[in-house]
């Protein structure tokens, strides 16, 4: 349960209006039982970079699925080097993913809907509830330009899909041009995939 009301969170979201803003808020409330939930995308490495910057020891966490491509270990590590950043790595249940492949095979997601909604489940959402079930507030790299979804989030919210915890999304009103002129003008690393289109 939340210990700031919704009153709290508006007026919060009228009062920080720089990503900066809002993770030191995050940092001075939170910590350290907040973190980034980082896949290393562009968007992940750029609040890495401004993490680093207000509290280096800002807590950054990552899911490895077991399926990961080598050039997201690649800039895993590249971050972890240049931030020194001691990265927690979450997995997901071993005898799940057996028993899921063992039943279904590898490559089940490109079945059906159904058995793509069953791996993302083993693989992904389960060990991302097991991580935030250990926190009070976690910080995203969501941008509002991605999907229709993300359109009515707000920098700062009340996650009331995990027990009401408190979200960041401190770049949520960035665009891909923004975030990419970001990482080049800072010098952050990321995944080289991105430069493959």
């Amino acid at each position: 349960m939340s210990r700031f009301t919704a009153e709290q969170v508006s007026e919060l979201n009228d009062k920080l209006k720089t990503p900066e803003e809002v993770l030191q808020w995050g940092l001075e409330n939170i910590h350290p039982k907040l973190a980034l939930a980082s896949s290393f995308g562009a968007e992940d490495v750029c609040i890495i970079h401004m993490l680093s910057k207000i509290n280096p020891e800002s807590r950054v966490f990552s899911l490895d699925t077991g399926r990961l491509n080598q050039e997201t270990y690649d800039v895993m590590d590249e971050i972890r080097k240049k931030y020194n950043t001691k990265i927690e790595i979450t997995f997901p249940d071993a005898g799940e993913v057996i028993e899921m492949v063992q039943t279904h095979g590898m490559n089940l997601f490109y079945e059906s809907a159904e058995n793509r909604k069953l791996c993302c489940g083993i693989r992904k959402v389960h060990p991302l509830n097991n991580m935030l079930g250990t926190l009070d507030g976690w910080i995203t790299g969501l941008r509002s330009d991605q999907t229709q979804n993300r359109q009515t989030s707000t920098k700062i919210e009340i996650d009331e899909q995990h027990d009401g915890m408190i979200k960041l999304n401190p770049i949520l009103d960035w665009t891909w041009d923004q975030t990419m002129s970001y990482i080049k003008e800072n010098d952050i690393p990321y995944n080289k995939l991105i430069d493959q289109g």
